[in-house]
């Protein structure tokens, strides 16, 4: 199946063809391919899609500048008031300093006079000081993952000789959050069952982010992420999540950004979502492989080989390209590109059907419920509630 197979539902369909592109706000460059931890939930090497295998190790000058440029046309194009790239891998600071000051240079050139915040998303083994030193004079902003403590980070951040990676990515935190706080975009914390919710968060909470990111295992239909099951009233991972929010929400003083969150309340609230997998904003960002391929979302790796594949390159195809192709045409219509399920539900404008990754299924495609549902609408549930109720008591007692 390609990357641009989808169902074929009349009505929705003709809504798809019917509703025009948005234009491209975030590029994820993948300037390396490789890493130099080996996690058992990494998307990219243990799943279903194994390409990385024969990527280049890492993204060449040309292609490089080549990036940089359709990025420029693609701003300019659209009258774009910033976009936002990503310095991305397999881990991204492996290409080495003068390579990272080369992208970032060479990105800041080609796009200008647009406005471009470029953020890097590294595993922290290689930020030592002289590279948050480099990171700082380029105005680039850091995201690092961390699980929580010792025990819960290293049960899956793990090297290739075994070894755990904790400690040395909590002293890069410690070096950022000392010398250059100002480069902390905020952490990423991929959820396990096992750990504790509330101690997670106070764990995450204890390097001082400015934001942090809770995210799902990623899993299909196909091959289910850890303890989801097809149970009436199963929701392990709302559960979780919402043990965090209670504690998040009712914190005194203003909170940590937690992204989901955030996010759902601004949807419950009327408002658009900026991030993938709540609400059914237009998908807007592009990933650009070693290799030089344009790809769509890089975790739909977990569906399936060659889920992101695009057939185009940036030596060759302009970024609006990729927007004519009916797959991301698909992820761009909103409500009407989702499964009938999601359409009927009373809360699908809020969920959005979840992250596209996690629809996937070997007999229907993308054309279901997330694999997550029962645990979205759980949680969408549970922060709708707690918000409505504390609106109505403000509105009785402004009167």
């Amino acid at each position: 199946m390609s990357g641009s197979d989808e169902d074929h539902r009349p009505a929705a369909d003709s809504a798809v063809r019917r509703a025009p592109p948005i234009a491209l706000r975030q590029f994820v460059l993948k300037l390396h391919s490789r890493c130099d931890l080996a996690c058992d939930h990494c998307y990219v090497y243990t799943m279903a899609d194994q390409r990385w295998r024969d990527l280049p190790r890492t993204m060449s000058p040309r292609v490089l500048e080549a990036t940089a440029g359709r990025i420029g046309d693609h701003a300019r194009a659209h009258r774009l008031d910033r976009v936002s790239v990503v310095l991305h891998g397999g881990e991204p600071l492996l290409v080495g300093p003068a390579r990272i000051e080369h992208a970032v240079s060479a990105i800041r050139q080609a796009v200008a006079p647009v406005p471009v915040r470029i953020t890097v998303q590294t595993n922290g083994l290689q930020l030592t000081e002289a590279y948050l030193r480099l990171l700082d004079r380029l105005d680039v902003r850091i995201s690092l993952s961390l699980d929580g403590d010792r025990d819960a980070h290293d049960r899956h951040r793990r090297g290739p000789d075994g070894r755990g990676s904790h400690d040395r990515v909590a002293a890069a935190i410690h070096r950022l959050t000392t010398g250059h706080p100002h480069l902390f975009n905020g952490l990423l914390c991929t959820i396990d069952l096992r750990n504790d919710p509330v101690d997670t968060y106070r764990r995450l909470l204890a390097h001082r982010p400015p934001a942090v990111d809770f995210l799902l295992p990623h899993g299909t239909w196909h091959t289910p992420p850890p303890a989801r099951v097809p149970q009436p009233g199963s929701t392990p991972y709302a559960d979780w999540l919402i043990a965090v929010f209670a504690h998040w929400y009712h914190q005194p003083g203003p909170p940590v950004r937690i992204r989901l969150f955030d996010e759902i309340i601004q949807v419950l609230l009327g408002g658009t979502s900026r991030v993938a997998g709540v609400g059914t904003s237009a998908v807007a960002v592009a990933v650009v492989q070693t290799d030089g391929a344009i790809e769509m979302d890089d975790t739909l790796a977990a569906a399936y080989d060659g889920a992101a594949h695009t057939g185009l390159h940036v030596l060759r195809d302009p970024f609006d390209t990729l927007l004519d192709l009916p797959a991301v045409r698909q992820q761009q219509a909103g409500l009407a590109a989702l499964s009938a399920t999601c359409r009927a539900c009373d809360l699908g404008r809020v969920c959005g059907g979840g992250l596209r990754t996690h629809r996937w299924a070997a007999d229907t495609g993308f054309d279901n419920p997330s694999v997550y549902c029962p645990d979205l609408y759980a949680l969408i549930n549970h922060i709708g509630g707690t918000v409505r109720r504390d609106l109505a008591l403000l509105s009785g007692a402004a009167r």
